[in-house]
C-alpha cells in the first residue's frame, strides 16, 4: 500500500493520497488550504490517478482545495451531511472572527459531484475499502476513515482521524458545532476499541499509534474513564 502526505497551508493541515501501489488509482484525503500544487506533485511523483476526494470534516483548512482538485481530475468528493454547509459558508462554520479574514482570499463552494458519507459505510475506492465512522465533537459532521490490517503484507490497520485525535492531543471544540461531550464519546466509541498497533494519521502533526495514545494521551485516557467529562484543551488546526 502507498500512503503519502504533506502539511498544507497556513495551518499545516495534513493532506494524504492513498493507493494500493505506485502507478495505480488513488484517493485524496483532505485537500485543504493551498494544497492544490502539493497534490499534483504527489500524483506525478507516484504516477497516480485520483478517483475520489474524501473529507474528514468541513473546516476550511481541510477543504479549501476540494473544488480545484475535483475539477482538475473530474472526480467526486465525499463529506458527511452535517458538514456539507461548510463548503459554501465557511464563515458560519468557523465563526465571524476567523471566517471573515479568509473569505476574501479563497473561492468557496461545492464541487460538481458531491456525495454524502454515512456512519459505518464501507467506501470501495481505488481498490481499497475505507470504513467510515461518524465522530462528532470537533464538528457535527466529523468522520474518520479506517483501512483494515493487511496481515499477508504485515501492514497494520490505519486510521485517518481528521481532527478527532492527534499525537498527544485532540481537536478543539470551541467553534460552531463543537462539543466536548461528543468529542469524548467519539474518542471512546471510535478510537478505544482499535488495536494498539493501529497507525493514526491525523489532520495535524505527526503520525502516532493507538497504543501510544492510549498510554500517554490524557484526553484518550479521560475518554476511557468517562466520555464527556471535562473540556479538552486542543492545540492544533482550526
Amino acid at each position: 500500500m502507498l500512503i503519502a502526505g504533506f502539511p498544507a497551508g497556513a495551518w499545516g493541515t495534513n493532506c494524504y493520497v492513498v493507493a494500493p501501489a505506485a502507478g495505480e488509482e488513488c484517493v485524496i484525503i483532505d485537500p485543504g488550504h493551498l494544497a492544490t500544487q502539493g497534490v499534483e506533485d504527489m500524483l506525478a511523483k507516484h504516477r497516480l490517478k485520483p478517483v475520489a476526494v474524501v473529507l474528514t470534516h468541513g473546516h476550511l483548512d481541510h477543504v479549501a482545495s476540494v473544488v480545484p482538485v475535483c475539477g482538475a481530475h473530474d472526480v467526486p468528493a465525499w463529506i458527511h451531511p452535517e458538514d456539507r454547509y461548510m463548503l459554501g459558508d465557511p464563515e458560519k462554520a468557523l465563526g465571524r472572527a476567523i471566517g471573515a479574514q479568509l473569505l476574501g482570499e479563497l473561492t468557496v463552494g461545492e464541487p460538481d459531484d458531491l456525495r454524502e458519507l454515512t456512519d459505518g459505510a464501507g467506501l470501495q475506492l481505488a481498490g481499497l475499502e475505507f470504513t467510515v465512522a461518524h465522530a462528532p465533537g470537533h464538528t457535527r459532521g466529523s468522520v474518520t476513515f479506517r483501512l483494515p490490517e493487511a496481515a499477508e503484507e504485515s501492514i497494520p490497520s490505519v486510521l485517518f482521524s481528521g481532527d478527532l485525535l492527534f499525537a498527544g492531543s485532540v481537536g478543539r471544540t470551541d467553534l460552531p458545532g463543537g462539543s466536548a461531550a461528543e468529542l469524548y464519546e467519539s474518542l471512546a466509541r471510535v478510537c478505544l476499541p482499535l488495536d494498539d498497533s493501529t497507525v493514526v494519521l491525523s489532520g495535524h502533526g505527526p503520525q502516532t499509534t493507538i497504543g501510544r495514545e492510549r498510554a500517554a494521551n490524557p484526553f484518550l485516557g479521560e475518554a476511557a474513564r468517562a466520555a464527556g467529562a471535562g473540556e479538552p484543551a486542543p492545540r492544533r488546526g482550526l
